[in-house]
């Protein structure tokens, strides 16, 4: 079976640039100034609000993949690093480059994929008038998507939904959040700021860490939790 690890990142839109019914829509049951604020900030976390700036892909299998992200103003010469092409675009670029390269997969891999990149990809994909060529939320429990939030809370059974930074520090795995090479820690809240300061490669390099931490909690969670199924009869301790 051929497999795809993937992950977005996003960013939200000016506040002050929306029109002004938007705004008052926005701010409809904000009412402290803290209120406002959040609602200000949580913009890139929905796709009428915000964009893809990344688009992040990684076959677990032979760990290649590539990072598809935005950069205006400038244009960049694909390179790689670690098994990984790098390559920039327009949004709508970057989306349709990411159709071409997952259609040919037979399972999707993701953190949360179900809840905010699926949904956030088929909208955006839509905004720039372009045809999925795959169905990402196929029935849950078919096994066609794996979201790793999912089945590491048993799908819902487990009342906290820990973030992938936490999986990482139990199990090992270098986390995204962990210190760059300058020592600086980049999370999805520094990501509005860092592309807002061009810095397009730094916030490509930490999508490729989270595919990266992704394909590794995978790893641990095929290996060491996931289940299959068995003959009961043929393995029981106590047949008769």
């Amino acid at each position: 079976m051929s497999r795809i690890v993937f992950d977005i990142e996003t960013v939200g839109a000016d506040f002050d640039s929306l029109e002004q019914s938007t705004q008052e829509y926005l701010l409809k049951w904000a009412e402290t100034e803290e209120e406002k604020t959040q609602v200000k900030d949580s913009l890139a976390f929905y796709p009428l609000t915000g964009e893809i700036i990344a688009i992040g892909m990684l076959n677990p299998d032979s760990n290649k993949g590539a990072v598809y992200f935005q950069t205006p103003g400038d244009l960049l010469l694909p390179f790689e690093e670690d098994g990984i092409r790098f390559e920039c675009g327009t949004e709508k670029e970057i989306i349709e480059k990411f159709w071409n390269a997952v259609k040919t997969y037979d399972q999707f891999v993701t953190f949360n994929g179900r809840t905010f990149d699926c949904p956030f990809i088929m909208i955006r994909s839509a905004v720039n008038k372009i045809k999925p060529t795959r169905d990402l939320m196929p029935n849950r429990y078919n096994g066609a998507h794996i979201d790793l939030m999912d089945q590491l809370s048993f799908y819902g059974a487990s009342k906290r939904r820990f973030s992938l930074d936490m999986w990482c520090k139990t199990f090992g795995i270098k986390s995204p959040k962990a210190p760059n090479e300058s020592g600086e820690v980049i999370t999805g809240a520094e990501v509005k700021d860092l592309f807002k300061s061009k810095r397009h490669v730094d916030i490509a390099r930490y999508c490729a860490g989270d595919i990266k931490a992704t394909k590794e909690l995978f790893s641990v969670w095929e290996k060491y939790i996931k289940v299959g199924s068995t003959n009961p009869k043929s393995n029981s301790l106590f047949n008769s």
